[in-house]
């Protein structure tokens, strides 16, 4: 155990002692935890940090802003002059996305229906 841990360690303990865990809010519910281990482990209290933080991958991020500027263009009249701009971010964030390997189909207005008849069984 280095040093780090020990100290962490010490604290801990010093803080059950003095009951500072007593009454915490989720006490005595089983933690909830992320399936990390594809992360190297090196890399894990990172990402977790970020994680918590808000922080998305880049991929992620793109699909996000994609999604949004999908359900956007659904929304605006064919005739809206800003459509034509819309349709040309959204043709580029797809076309990064899947440069990246990342999947575009749910960008398709039927893909969520096909998802549910698949679940389904139809």
């Amino acid at each position: 155990m280095n040093l780090l841990d020990q100290w962490a360690e010490r604290h801990i303990r010093e803080a059950m002692r003095n009951g500072e865990f007593d009454k915490l809010k989720g006490q005595g519910q089983k933690l909830v935890l992320d399936d990390d281990s594809y992360v190297p482990p090196e890399l894990r209290a990172g990402y977790r940090l970020l994680k918590n933080a808000g922080y998305l991958p880049p991929e992620l991020e793109q699909r996000r802003e994609a999604v949004q500027l999908n359900e956007l263009l659904n929304s605006v009249e064919p005739c809206h002059p800003d459509r034509i701009a819309l349709s040309k971010k959204l043709a580029l964030l797809e076309l990064k996305l899947q440069q990246a390997g990342v999947s575009t189909d749910f960008l398709r207005s039927d893909y969520g229906q096909h998802v549910i008849d698949r679940v389904e069984g139809k």
